[in-house]
């Protein structure tokens, strides 16, 4: 019966994680052995406020997970010792930057590799990922870039009427 249970909890575990690997977009995988309470606790905090799932699970549940997911890698080089995992879903950077600007300055708290949009990638990628424009920044710029010629030909227009005034003001002068 005891067994049964843990079956059932590990075939309930290896379930969600499959549905996380398909949801998201991007998953930081962690060594988060070492981190205090107080570290784990702000980084939660800084992970669900972005809107990522940051959870710790068994190695071997995640590597069927991943199968199920049907993602071709097993991580088996990276699966090891203690192992969180973040899930990013609708900013592909969002879990990468956090989870890198959390390890600058700890010697605990290292990247492991990464998976995006299925594909995986290693630790520098992950960093290389964290440095790139969040989708808010790249969108506002794009919409800078947009304005950018109306914006200037709305100064060259109202500067040729500035000086068509300038010249009727002048004229008047004269003539008085």
């Amino acid at each position: 019966m005891i067994t049964s249970k843990k079956n059932s909890k590990k075939i309930e575990a290896v379930k969600k994680l499959t549905e996380k690997i398909k949801k998201a977009g991007t998953i930081i995988l962690v060594d988060y052995k070492g981190l205090k309470v107080a570290q784990d606790t702000e980084l939660r905090k800084k992970m669900r406020e972005a809107g990522i799932d940051y959870l710790v699970a068994k190695n071997r549940l995640f590597k069927i997970a991943l199968k199920e997911a049907g993602i071709q890698d097993s991580f088996d080089d990276v699966l090891e010792g203690d192992t969180s995992f973040a899930f990013g879903y609708s900013d592909l950077v969002a879990p990468a930057k956090i989870v890198n600007d959390f390890s600058k300055g700890k010697d605990v708290f290292k990247i492991k590799a990464g998976l995006l949009e299925g594909k995986r990638i290693d630790a520098t990628a992950v960093e290389s990922l964290a440095t790139l424009p969040s989708r808010e920044e790249l969108l506002a710029k794009m919409l800078g870039s947009l304005q950018a010629p109306i914006s200037g030909l709305a100064n060259v227009l109202q500067g040729s009427l500035r000086k068509f005034v300038y010249a009727l003001d002048a004229v008047k002068k004269t003539k008085e």
